[in-house]
């Protein structure tokens, strides 16, 4: 299992194909679709491919393909182990 990952955002919650950009795994967002339909996503357990879920501050992504896992931050969370944040 890999170490979870954190997402600050500073927004009510951020859609699951910003996250895929924010975090590179897409350049564009049109390319989100066609990622979620090749690579498997799940969102708290359960496997989501709609590139416009929203994602809230609680929320755990985990992408088996890249071998990484997720969790959403709000912004006023601090969390020293903060290593990713998105828009």
């Amino acid at each position: 299992m890999s170490d979870v990952n954190i997402v600050a955002i500073d927004t009510e919650y951020i859609t699951l194909g910003q996250l895929l950009k924010a975090l590179g795994y897409i350049q564009t967002g049109g390319q989100a679709k066609i990622y979620l339909a090749n690579y498997p996503v799940f969102l708290d357990g359960q496997e989501e491919q709609r590139r416009g879920k929203k994602l809230y501050p609680g929320s755990v992504v985990e992408f088996p393909h890249e071998g990484a896992i997720y969790a959403i931050r709000g912004a006023s969370e601090s969390d020293p182990l903060a290593d990713h944040h998105a828009p």
